[in-house]
């Protein structure tokens, strides 16, 4: 309650005339659950910019329906699936994960990362990255027409807080562009699509 009085007493009356109207968002975000990650890490001021989809490992397959959403009727021009640093979900898929709860294990069983140690930092960022790639592929198989006509472009960054990638801690590190992985040509695109 104190968190949304600073929020009203921050806004005036008119600043919430563009969301009474409707929304016209930027970019469907696929996020992870994880409370580590929020919008104003991607967007200062995420309002009316981003429809957020927030999925236990950042999976645009359990949050299909949304996802579509997104991209077939708000008509987004960008689809962001966002993977982050030390990922819970993925450090319990890496391992036996078999005593969870059945809601929870459903989830974990569509994420697909290879069995490792869940210590190891390296091990599970490079499955974060991995997970971060099967989605943008799933994303790209789903939204084909989409993607084919250049009305959607869809990305894979990872959300680096705990600096892995050396770019500085809490950098939105791009792994994947349209199926591109390959970080001098993701660097090319990206100068392409800032323009």
């Amino acid at each position: 309650l104190k968190g949304n009085d600073r929020y009203v007493k921050s806004r005036k009356a008119p600043s919430f005339a563009p969301q009474i109207a409707g929304q016209h968002p930027k970019a469907t975000v696929v996020s992870c659950s994880d409370s580590r990650v929020q919008a104003e890490a991607m967007d200062q001021d995420p309002e009316g910019d981003l429809f957020m989809v927030r999925e236990i490992g950042n999976q645009v397959v359990s949050g299909e329906g949304s996802v579509e959403y997104g991209v077939r009727h708000l008509h987004t021009p960008l689809l962001l699936v966002v993977g982050h640093s030390s990922c819970g979900a993925v450090k319990a898929a890496m391992g036996d994960y078999a005593g969870l709860e059945p809601a929870i294990k459903r989830d974990l069983d569509t994420l697909k990362t290879p069995k490792g140690d869940a210590n190891d930092a390296l091990a599970v960022m490079r499955s974060v990255e991995q997970n971060v790639h099967e989605q943008v592929k799933f994303a790209l198989d789903k939204f084909a027409p989409e993607v084919k006509a250049g009305k959607l472009a869809v990305m894979g960054a990872v959300h680096d807080f705990r600096n892995d990638y050396r770019q500085g801690h809490g950098r939105l590190v791009f792994v994947n562009v349209n199926g591109t992985t390959d970080s001098a040509q993701i660097g090319k695109l990206m100068q392409a699509y800032r323009r």
